[in-house]
């Protein structure tokens, strides 16, 4: 018998068939893992089927176990009952979730005091959950990982902030590589005789590190800690900057030395206010900013990438075959949101190979939200017809979605948006358009429009409608629509083909029907 399945998976196109019903996959279904860390306490339970895993469950406890660490050599006594009151409800949680045995790992605070041992195992002992105490550089490999769940095939720097330390990892073409642990967690940063004698001794740090790091000036720099997510969403603040997504916000080496500047001369208080930081967090800020400010000057990286994926994330990934986790996390999670809650899951595939003729110049960057769009199309269908297009925008732009730069996220939202309205003046959603160019616009209503008038043309979730030709060169607009699809074509249909050819600035536009 012919061999088909090759034929099969190039019907696929360059994203391939979808592994989220795979029996491997379906497996990572309920994951938990618990993240005894320096500042906190933090139970993720994830639903681990797609390439980008939705966050079942999550919930942090500020334990600040570290403080006071490098002063008495032990773990801070009320943060050892704050720690050993959440990992007692963590590990109830996850027997009522059904979640399996949880995985948990501990890092500089439980490694590092003198009384750790003794307190890992009263946790192992009343609670049944195991711990894995892990060394600075298996910290550093589990935080990459993390990022690489976000950005697969990233290559750069990750810098990974926890209370008590601070880990370097290198990654290049989707692996891990060397590894370093240093003492520049904020909370061993105090004690300190002058603020002169604090940026000595963290640039002495620094140095040492850049010295033994295999990195090269101008690679792109991962942030991943709860410190650093705090910095940023000063630096939005500062910025006035229209969307809060803190994963992929970039900041240049000069926004982060503006940053300082303005943290320095700030009311933390006020300041913390506004950005809705909490007040454990935001009282590390300030030391935190310091080492930003000075691993940037020290390793000059070309850009800087705010993570939102950490050791976490890096432990689902550590459970991932090899082929999930090669696949595209957009595409992947995105082809989950369709299977669970489109009319017809399927039509995106469909509904994709339909418009792409009208984008002949795109290159895989571009093709890729195309794609994305397509498939989140009908997902929004149970919303109110009157506030379909801004909910359609605001599950692209906020949901959690790996392999997204914040201007790809709103075009992706624009299109959904174009998908069900014509008009986008005077939306509350403007200030949000500022991230895109005209160009991208122009994009996003052209797609937006295509997949309104595909939408009418629905058959059976394997069936095209038809086949658009555009000659850029001439602005000639052709749609040839199926025999079978001819029945479905009306007035509003019609118009919507209209609507496209306008928005494509077609100098003609023409509609065929294909005899039986």
């Amino acid at each position: 018998m012919p061999d088909t399945s090759r034929d099969e998976e190039a019907q696929w196109g360059p994203f391939g068939r979808p592994l989220f019903d795979d029996p491997l996959v379906r497996g990572l279904n309920k994951v938990g893992v618990v993240d005894i860390g320096s500042n906190s306490v933090r139970l993720v339970v994830f639903d681990g089927a797609a390439r980008s895993p939705a966050y079942f469950y999550n919930e942090k406890v500020m334990c600040a176990l570290g403080a006071g660490v490098r002063e008495t050599g032990r773990l801070n006594p009320t943060g050892k009952k704050r720690a050993l009151a959440a990992m007692h409800r963590f590990a109830a949680l996850a027997e009522s979730m059904g979640c399996g045995p949880l995985t948990a790992v501990a890092t500089a605070a439980m490694r590092e005091a003198e009384d750790g041992p003794v307190f890992r195992a009263q946790i192992e002992r009343e609670t049944g959950v195991k711990i894995h105490v892990i060394d600075g550089s298996e910290e550093a490999r589990l935080s990459a990982q993390g990022v690489l769940l976000g950005w697969p095939g990233s290559y750069g720097m990750v810098c990974d902030i926890g209370g008590s330390s601070m880990e370097l990892a290198d990654i290049q073409d989707g692996k891990v590589g060397q590894r370093l642990t240093s003492p520049l967690g904020p909370l061993r940063l105090g004690g300190f005789n002058s603020q002169k004698d604090l940026k000595a001794h963290i640039k002495t740090i620094m140095q040492d590190l850049h010295a033994k790091m295999n990195y090269e000036t101008g690679m792109r720099l991962f942030l991943v800690g709860g410190s650093w997510r705090a910095i940023a969403r000063v630096d939005m603040e500062r910025r006035g900057y229209p969307l809060t997504v803190l994963h992929e916000y970039r900041m240049t080496a000069r926004q982060v030395g503006t940053t300082a500047d303005y943290i320095a001369s700030a009311n933390l208080e006020a300041l913390r206010a506004r950005c809705s930081i909490s007040n454990e967090r935001m009282s590390l800020v300030p030391l935190a900013i310091l080492v930003l400010r000075e691993l940037v000057r020290t390793f000059r990286p070309k850009d800087i990438a705010v993570s939102a994926y950490g050791i976490r994330e890096g432990l689902l990934y550590e459970q991932m075959p090899q082929e999930l986790r090669d696949r595209d996390p957009l595409i992947e999670a995105c082809r989950h949101a369709e299977a669970k809650d489109a009319r017809i899951p399927g039509f995106g595939k469909v509904l994709y190979d339909f418009v792409l003729p009208l984008f002949p110049g795109a290159q895989w960057q571009r093709q890729r939200i195309i794609k994305a769009a397509c498939l989140l199309h009908d997902v929004t269908w149970r919303a109110h017809p009157d506030y379909r297009d801004e909910i359609a925008f605001d599950n692209a732009t906020r949901a959690n979605l790996g392999g997204l730069k914040h201007s790809e996220r709103v075009m992706l939202g624009l299109s959904l948006f174009h998908r069900y309205s014509s008009k986008r003046q005077g939306s509350r959603l403007e200030p949000l358009f500022q991230l895109l160019d005209e160009e991208q616009m122009r994009e996003a209503e052209i797609l937006g429009r295509a997949m309104r008038l595909g939408a009418m043309l629905w058959l059976q979730a394997d069936e095209h409608p038809g086949v658009f030709k555009w000659r850029p060169k001439k602005r000639e607009l052709q749609l040839s629509l199926c025999a079978h699809a001819a029945p479905l074509w009306g007035e509003v249909a019609e118009s919507r083909f209209n609507a496209l050819a306008k928005a494509m600035n077609a100098a003609s536009a023409e509609v065929k029907f294909n005899p039986a």
